[in-house]
């Protein structure tokens, strides 16, 4: 089977709708998965923005999520630790948890790769003040195999 990553959402190369940006609720959305590699331990989730007028731009990171779980509901709470073990990076707007989409006004199309590390650890060992590149560059050593979503949005 294929490690996959989807969303109720939205669907793969297809626009991020409103209510998970800026411009809406600005929640994050709810995502499920299947088919990791065998020996997963643990995931961790990481939202960035390549097209980024600065280089990439990152919008959420959650990280230590237990190996037997499949899917994260819509509108996490904005905070570094969340029942069940999981954790959220700072944002690259300085905040924990998610922040979507924003692209600046006229800049044209970004698109937003959510990409869902399978990890061979049960825990990143991460500090609570981390941030999304922490959780990418620990995530990178531990990898087993990645799912990704992408999603598009301009203002």
């Amino acid at each position: 089977m294929q490690f996959t990553l989807t969303s109720p959402a939205f669907d793969n190369r297809s626009d991020v709708p409103l209510r998970y940006t800026c411009s809406g609720e600005d929640i994050s959305p709810a995502l499920d998965w299947q088919g990791a590699p065998d020996g997963t331990r643990s995931f961790a989730l990481i939202c960035s923005d390549p097209d980024a007028p600065r280089g990439t731009f990152f919008h959420w990171a959650v990280y230590d999520i237990p190996a037997d779980r499949s899917s994260l509901p819509e509108a996490l709470e904005k905070r570094v630790t969340l029942p069940g073990g999981l954790s959220q990076a700072e944002n690259g707007f300085g905040r924990p948890g998610y922040g979507g989409p924003c692209p600046p006004k006229g800049h044209g199309l970004h698109h937003y790769h959510f990409r869902l590390h399978a990890l061979d650890t049960p825990r990143l060992g991460l500090a609570d003040t981390s941030r999304c590149e922490d959780v990418e560059a620990a995530a990178r050593r531990h990898r087993l195999g990645v799912a990704e979503l992408v999603g598009l949005f301009e203002r």
